[in-house]
């Protein structure tokens, strides 16, 4: 019997995975809250607010606004909700997780218990690890859309789960590759949106390419120390799962997170870029997650404090970063 693979989300990456799965599936579960963009996707073949060039057919697609019609669809589900909003749609959940994979596409914290998505679910919903997993980049939805090449790794305690998702998401556009280190690959899922973030600020302040290069190179050395603090195993920084995911939302145009931090570089006050923004930059969550989290753990992070520093405590960006100029090498 074929497993049937549920996707929870409504923006482009969600998309973007709905996607790829239509390659490989015969069909495919998806909630999206908004009645009006399901509506508008039976109708007209395509999502209405996010990659709205990819042209499903709906014949394939199982579409629901009840997130619990999916839950119990399927076998593997798939998470795609930015991270802010993962408690308040989780709140509606009434359906058994019981037996169920879940694998997170979320580069970020849940909000209300400061955890990666994956503890969340095993602390809150009892879920045991090996049936947890994480779908990493570097890949923007964005060049999915486009059937540009793209590479995913797909990380989970239980090798077989990352390899049923891994068959599933391949394409001849799409390549993928397993990992064990669930940990690791979400919690840097979710600090190189914070980098993304100091990257754009730097663009915004006026700073060129040699900075940034500098700024990035410290920011890999930065990660590393944070997750070997949270968890310490064998890992290569330098795979794509962590640098290359680094580097993609660090350089390029797509990055919303690059973008927000360009913003703010160039003078927007948090709540205006935000507004300004139709996208979630997760990096703005994450920043303060991530502080608090190293309140506790003591990794050396002066990228991640100046961030921090700027959005929550209203700190003048172009002092700032003259401070971490004196602090990065």
């Amino acid at each position: 019997m074929a497993l049937k693979f549920g996707v929870i989300g409504g923006g482009s990456w969600a998309t973007a995975i709905v996607k790829m799965l239509s390659e490989n599936v015969e069909e495919v579960g998806w909630y999206m809250r908004s009645v009006y963009a399901l509506e508008h996707l039976k109708r007209e073949k395509h999502n209405p607010n996010y990659l709205s060039a990819v042209e499903f057919d709906t014949t394939r697609l199982k579409l629901s606004n009840d997130i619990n019609e999916v839950i119990e669809y399927a076998d593997y589900l798939i998470f795609v909700v930015p991270s802010a909003f993962v408690g308040k749609e989780l709140e509606k959940v009434t359906a058994s997780f019981k037996d169920k994979i879940i694998f997170s596409a979320i580069k970020g914290i849940v909000p209300e218990t400061g955890q990666i998505v994956g503890a969340h679910f095993h602390k809150e919903y009892d879920i045991p690890f090996e049936n947890i997993g994480v779908i990493t980049g570097p890949c923007h939805a964005e060049e999915v859309a486009l059937e540009r090449l793209s590479y995913l790794t797909i990380a989970c305690a239980d090798e077989e789960h990352a390899q049923v998702v891994a068959d599933h998401l391949k394409s001849w556009y799409i390549k993928t590759t397993v990992s064990d280190d669930t940990i690791g690959t979400e919690y840097a899922a979710m600090l190189k949106n914070i980098y993304a973030i100091a990257a754009g600020i730097a663009h915004g302040l006026g700073y060129g390419d040699n900075f940034q290069s500098v700024l990035m190179s410290n920011a890999i050395r930065e990660m590393k120390k944070f997750i070997k603090k949270v968890h310490k195993m064998k890992r290569n920084i330098n795979d794509s799962a962590y640098l290359g995911d680094l580097l993609v939302t660090g350089y390029s145009v797509f990055s919303r997170n690059r973008m927000f931090g360009n913003m703010i570089g160039k003078g927007y006050t948090v709540k205006s870029a935000q507004m300004e923004m139709s996208m979630v930059a997760e990096g703005y969550y994450a920043a303060e997650s991530a502080y608090k989290i190293n309140e506790k753990l003591g990794a050396k992070t002066p990228i991640i404090d100046a961030v921090y520093e700027i959005l929550y405590k209203g700190k003048d960006p172009k002092k700032t970063f003259i401070k971490l100029t004196e602090k990065v090498d």
